[in-house]
């Protein structure tokens, strides 16, 4: 099996996740580590068996590194995925792709001009239970979705914000919630919902005194197909409860996922304490098969015992989808109109008006 020459640009807290994932995956030939930090990266290099930079450029160029991961703080996804891409390597973004629209549209035309594939990791979009809503929908078991619904009633406190000097800032985070945990529903939101035609919204700092950033939005939607939806997603609720997206149909049926219990976990700083689970199943004939699924999850969930399991399973998807010539399962297009819905929710926010997609 030919493997990829594979590298990591940013050493933190998910980086670790990454360059676990690199090192296990049968299609990576881990070989090298960035980070602005050098002394980081060197321990980093050291852990792994790789080498270590603080060099994108050099590292890129000394060892013809073919696909990255970049897991650097929002606003710097931009010029790591750039420069990856003037290097002719592949690019594997961590959420969002990136903190502006301006960023994503600069680092889509620098992966077209140099004919490489640029990706945003969405781990939750493998999932057992959501695999199975998308299934559904796609085979119109619920009918046309008319309305979908993201509810995100999670908790960060202090401790999480101090852990990294970038976090709660808007110049080194690029926002709160919206940036950073909620990317993943909006993503799963309008991958069975299809295209937000318009959005309305509004984001507040609730309980959170020492950032600068939101830790709770909401917003009404309009999406193409003439659907609605809400969002509600929100770091202000100690300890946490559940994030859960539902989508009903035009024939009445509904179906749905919890797909995280209590807080969303913390890439490098805590795991996934439950499976996910379809917690809503109406389609008709198939109503009872929700405590079979719900049984089958947790099963797998106890016997894996992997807390990266997932990334691996996109990360490979996104090598297995280079050497085979294809895209890969999650697209730069994707990660682009998540930026896109909430940037047009923080505008709403700001100029109390609904904004259309696309953004002018």
């Amino acid at each position: 099996m030919r493997r990829l020459r594979t590298a990591l640009i940013g050493c933190g807290k998910v980086g670790r996740i990454h360059a676990i994932a690199l090192s296990a995956i049968p299609e990576s030939e881990f070989c090298a580590v960035c980070d602005s930090d050098a002394v980081r990266a060197r321990a980093f290099a050291d852990e792994f068996g790789v080498r270590g930079y603080a060099s994108i450029d050099e590292m890129l160029e000394s060892e013809k590194i073919e696909a990255v991961s970049v897991c650097t703080p929002h606003p710097l996804h931009a010029p790591a995925a750039i420069a990856a891409a003037s290097h002719h390597a592949h690019i594997l973004v961590e959420k969002p792709l990136a903190a502006s629209l301006d960023d994503c549209d600069r680092m889509i035309e620098a992966a077209r001009k140099n004919s490489v594939e640029l990706g945003m990791v969405s781990q939750r979009r493998f999932f057992e239970p959501v695999e199975r809503m998308k299934a559904a929908i796609d085979a119109s078991k619920v009918g046309k979705p008319v309305l979908g619904t993201v509810l995100m009633l999670s908790w960060r406190d202090a401790a999480y914000y101090m852990s990294d000097p970038w976090r709660g800032k808007w110049a080194t985070e690029g926002g709160g919630v919206l940036v950073n945990q909620a990317p993943h529903h909006l993503d799963l939101l309008q991958w069975f919902m299809g295209p937000v035609e318009e959005i309305t919204g509004y984001a507040r700092n609730l309980n959170h005194p020492t950032i600068e950033v939101e830790d709770t939005a909401v917003a009404c939607l309009r999406f193409r197909n003439g659907g609605l939806g809400s969002i509600v997603v929100s770091l202000s609720q100690r300890p946490g409860i559940y994030s859960k997206v539902h989508i009903h149909g035009s024939n009445g049926a509904s179906v749905g996922v919890q797909t995280d219990t209590g807080a969303t976990f913390i890439a490098g700083m805590s795991e996934m304490g439950e499976p996910a689970l379809n917690d809503i199943w109406t389609v008709p004939g198939e109503e009872g098969q929700l405590t079979e699924w719900i049984a089958e999850d947790r099963r797998q969930f106890t016997e894996r015992r992997d807390p990266d399991y997932y990334h691996k399973l996109q990360i490979r998807d996104f090598l297995q989808s280079l050497l085979a010539g294809k895209h890969p399962r999650v697209t730069a297009e994707d990660g682009r109109a998540v930026v896109e819905i909430f940037q047009a929710l923080y505008l709403s926010n700001r100029e109390g008006r609904p904004v259309r997609r696309p953004i002018s």
